[in-house]
């Protein structure tokens, strides 16, 4: 009961370091022009959104050692709890950019808005685009998956490919933006996106492997 208790711990501790403690040194360290509270507010919530839907990778099933740490059902609601927070969070990102603009004086924010979503022009813009609407669909089939009309098997296997395009998208444009992005917090951001991706690959092939061996002894 000790060593289960001492395990969870520093699987919390784990969890914190890297994505939250790390990616709060690396913002702070970030070197930018002086800005107002509420854009530096704006801005650490949402990184430190984006790196907690990183993580929602190192709470899932395919983390085995998690597993042997903590039960699944505990797993599952930690991961859902964490999901319906810090998704909002980036859905109303593109309108978080232009909020102080309210507040200050200058172009029209809703102008400002429009103005940056229809910058085609801009690879990160388009990046941007492209991670928003599948975070919208991640979020959608989530929200209605006893509405769809899949497996949960499937509906398993399609979350998770979803998720990877989306933080591949969505680690891109943040290096791409560049704004709070320094080489520890690319680098940071590319391992994390990277391991991610790779285990969720290996892991789903795993899966297939062994239905396809049921299939078979059946």
């Amino acid at each position: 009961m000790i060593m289960n208790t001492n395990t969870k711990f520093l699987h919390t501790i784990l969890y914190l370091a890297i994505f939250i403690i790390l990616p709060s040194i690396f913002f702070i360290l970030v070197q930018i022009p002086k800005r107002t509270i509420l854009k530096d507010f704006l801005s650490i919530i949402t990184v430190l959104a984006f790196f907690i839907v990183l993580g929602q990778f190192y709470l899932s099933r395919m983390n085995e050692k998690l597993k042997d740490t903590f039960k699944v059902v505990e797993m599952i609601k930690i991961h859902k709890i964490l999901g319906y927070i810090v998704l909002p969070i980036l859905i109303i990102h593109p309108f978080l950019i232009v909020v102080p603009r309210f507040f200050e004086a200058g172009p029209n924010p809703f102008d400002s808005f429009i103005k940056m979503i229809t910058t085609l022009d801009s690879l990160s813009i388009i990046l941007g685009i492209i991670a928003w609407v599948l975070m919208m669909v991640l979020g959608l089939t989530s929200i209605f998956r006893n509405k769809l009309n899949m497996t949960y098997k499937s509906w398993k296997v399609l979350h998770g490919f979803l998720s990877v395009f989306f933080i591949i998208f969505a680690s891109w444009h943040a290096i791409e933006t560049g704004r709070h992005m320094n080489i520890s917090m690319s680098i940071l951001l590319i391992l994390i996106t990277s391991i991610a991706s790779i285990e969720f690959l290996f892991y789903t092939n795993k899966k297939i492997i062994k239905n396809e061996k049921v299939k078979n002894y059946e």
